[in-house]
């Protein structure tokens, strides 16, 4: 349910009929329509919409989903996963509802996502607490979190295993993470898989200091912001080309900070989502938590955290505007292409699954790393 705010017309909000307008010497009339043109550019409201947030999150084209899972994971067992005493009533393998704090999603010993395809689009998984334990099959793995994030190009299919090891054997696992699919356009669809850390010392952050001495600090996780320019995205990405303005960005704003976002281009989708905080101001309109704004993206827009710590997510980027067909993990541009992908994953498992479990996770003593098919190897401490 999406409530459309009301728009006022040039002629309305002066008083003028057309004939009253064109009794005006073109010169007066001129700057008479100059003035409104800057009065209504300062004045009528940026927002065009605002919509309730659930599970699943609305989004706009380029980005196809956008999902916020938090759970407070119990303390992890020798396996990682909870006590089978946690099991009781759940809908093991398809658990999707809270139950003691948390769910177990598709796992059965670990929550988590055992492996899976996907065709057609790119993930990226923000995580902001918490462990997330990758592999592919392409042969590559990695552990990342706390901050980390994880870009996947599917491309031409590929399967991945996502699992939330609980690490922690003596206190809850706490674990808040978005995952986004950005969509690629038909000439990218069939692209090689490529998956890029994007580890968190390396994700820029823009600070900004309002008049009255608070903070808001900007993780530009995906685009640019004033001098601030992301890691680059994997090469196939529609965010890999700056004129299409992607961008990614998680907003934490002080209690009472204000900060100005700024305009984009005509034409490109906006979308901000308060998820956190009590109250936001955007312009002049009052959010309450957990909601969806669809933006005006020429607006230059101040959003103020009212009376809490806020934090919001932007998604922003020009549209491919090409046909969408989605079934399940396959997103392509027509139901021929998808059901060749079926038939694809079918004769070819897309490259196997080289792991010895579909749930597959790592050593519980390992730190954050990221091996990649080609046998590169990044490491992070901590």
């Amino acid at each position: 349910m999406e409530n459309e705010l009301p728009r006022r017309s040039f002629l309305t909000r002066l008083g003028l009929t057309l004939s009253s307008a064109l009794a005006i010497p073109a010169s007066n009339l001129a700057n008479s329509l100059k003035k409104i043109t800057e009065s209504t550019n300062t004045t009528m409201s940026p927002i065009i919409s605002t919509t309730p947030l659930g599970f699943q999150w609305e989004t706009a084209d380029p980005f196809l989903f956008c999902v916020h899972h938090e759970d407070a994971f119990p303390k992890g067992n020798e396996v990682m996963g909870p006590d089978e005493n946690y099991f009781k009533g759940r809908h093991m393998g398809d658990d999707f509802i809270i139950k003691d704090g948390f769910r177990m999603y598709h796992g059965k010993t670990v929550p988590g996502f055992p492996g899976h395809p996907h065709r057609g689009f790119e993930t990226i998984t923000v995580v902001r607490k918490g462990v997330v334990d990758h592999a592919d099959s392409m042969g590559a793995s990695g552990r990342y979190g706390n901050g980390d994030v994880q870009w996947m190009t599917a491309g031409k299919g590929v399967q991945h295993s996502e699992m939330f090891p609980l690490i922690h054997k003596e206190k809850v696992n706490t674990m808040e993470l978005f995952q986004i699919w950005l969509n690629l356009p038909k000439a990218s669809k069939m692209v090689e898989p490529h998956f890029k850390m994007l580890w968190r010392e390396d994700i820029p952050n823009y600070e900004n200091i309002d008049s009255k001495g608070l903070k808001t600090l900007v993780e530009v996780i995906a685009g640019k912001l004033f001098d601030k320019n992301s890691v680059p995205p994997p090469p196939n990405s529609w965010a890999a080309k700056a004129d299409n303005e992607v961008a990614v960005w998680n907003i934490k704003m002080e209690k009472g900070a204000s900060f100005k976002l700024p305009a984009a281009s005509k034409g490109v989708n906006r979308t901000i989502y308060f998820y956190e905080g009590h109250n936001l101001k955007v312009a002049s309109t009052e959010i309450s938590k957990y909601s969806g704004i669809k933006l005006i993206p020429e607006f230059e827009v101040e959003l103020v955290a009212m009376d809490s710590d806020t934090s919001i997510l932007v998604l922003q980027g020009k549209p491919i505007n090409e046909q969408v067909i989605q079934y399940g993990p396959f997103v392509m541009n027509s139901k021929e292409e998808i059901n060749q992908a079926f038939e694809d994953y079918h004769k070819t498992q897309f490259g196997g699954w080289p792991w010895p479990k579909y749930d597959q996770v790592h050593d519980r003593a390992l730190n954050r790393f990221a091996k990649h098919a080609n046998g590169e190897l990044e490491q992070r401490v901590g």
